[in-house]
């Protein structure tokens, strides 16, 4: 009988040349094997969103923002090639240390806490922050922006992405260093940032002060809910690359079941997907989900390969290989200002209902 492999490629050992891009570089690992392939496949999948014109989402989990990873977001935001973002409220809160310059070190993972604690230092894994000059320093930074911008935030409730607007706006004013902010240069392109939540985070602690001292905010749930769902509805194609899981992994794909099963408007879900993280396929998390998963709840059309691509792999790894193909092999396009038009997409799909 012959191979069922009779047509399948042939496996032939890669050779690395010396000044070799990364483009070059992925093309290779996907000629080779394992999660190898899967890092060609995003690359290549991430460059057809890019080219084929996907209203592309940028979902933000774990730390990476802290450890120094926005610089690669503003890239891309640069570049053209995000055009919303979901992030952790903890990292847009991380990301300002940046552009008000205050430290954040690179140390090693093993150390005495009990000891660092005395001392007055904080740690994310390798990540040194310090209380008292950093954290207690945002904070400050954090009311002060609340205090100065209130007659614009509390006049009405506001969605996430529009506190993150002003608050990128005040940035880019303010801030020593706003160039090394992805939060202000999303401010900048009119790149809506949502929270995937309202109230896991330092900046919603903060909140609770300048609540109580005569500036309240009101940070609306069921708006972050409606916007998000409209960009979804009136995007002619979507595409989700998703940085871990968690929160804004279920934020970003619950756009599509908030239209058809919530408001019960006939759509399909997002076209296309790159998921990258670790969690395995054994329980019932979130983080686990795979995309045959979604595509059941109708976050995505169709379980198909071509168009959805899950790696398996610590994101400060993969993401910075995805990026710089990106950036190495697709033409830039110009920022499409969604912040700009959200009510009118609101609208359209309040009269679709």
């Amino acid at each position: 009988m012959k191979s069922l492999f009779k047509d399948a490629p042939d496996i032939v050992p890669q050779r690395l040349q010396k000044g070799m891009g990364v483009a070059e570089l992925i093309e290779i690992m996907g000629r080779t094997c394992f999660e190898a392939r899967n890092v060609r496949r995003a690359a290549r999948l991430y460059a057809r969103m890019i080219d084929q014109g996907d209203t592309i989402w940028l979902g933000i989990a774990g730390a990476g923002i802290a450890g120094g990873m926005g610089g690669m977001v503003i890239s891309l935001l640069e570049a053209g090639f995000v055009d919303v973002i979901c992030s952790t409220g903890a990292q847009v809160y991380h990301d300002l240390h940046f552009a008000f310059d205050l430290p954040v070190k690179s140390i090693h993972p093993h150390y005495d806490d009990d000891l660092l604690r005395r001392h007055g230092d904080t740690r994310i894994y390798d990540i040194g922050i310090r209380e008292k000059e950093t954290l207690e320093a945002q904070d400050a930074v954090i009311r002060r922006f609340v205090k100065e911008q209130h007659p614009v935030l509390g006049e009405r409730p506001i969605s996430s992405w529009e506190f993150n607007h002003h608050l990128g706006l005040w940035v880019n004013q303010q801030a020593p260093h706003p160039e090394r902010s992805f939060t202000a240069t999303a401010a900048r392109l009119g790149v809506p940032i949502f929270w995937d939540s309202l109230s896991n985070h330092s900046i919603a602690m903060n909140l609770v002060r300048t609540d109580r001292e005569g500036f309240p905010i009101h940070v609306s749930a069921q708006k972050d809910i409606s916007h998000s769902a409209a960009i979804a509805f009136t995007s002619e194609k979507t595409g989700f690359l998703e940085l871990g899981g968690g929160g804004p992994k279920n934020f970003i794909q619950q756009t599509g079941p908030t239209i058809s099963q919530i408001l019960g408007v006939d759509f399909e879900g997002a076209d296309r997907g790159i998921q990258i993280g670790t969690a395995v396929e054994r329980e019932g998390s979130l983080s686990s989900c795979t995309f045959g998963e979604a595509v059941t709840w109708g976050k995505y059309q169709h379980a198909d390969e071509t168009n959805l691509v899950q790696v398996w792999g610590e994101y400060s790894i993969i993401f910075p290989l995805l990026a710089a193909y990106a950036i190495e092999t697709c033409a830039p396009r110009p920022a499409r200002m969604i912040s700009n038009d959200i009510a009118d997409r609101v609208a359209r799909l309040e009269t679709a209902q």
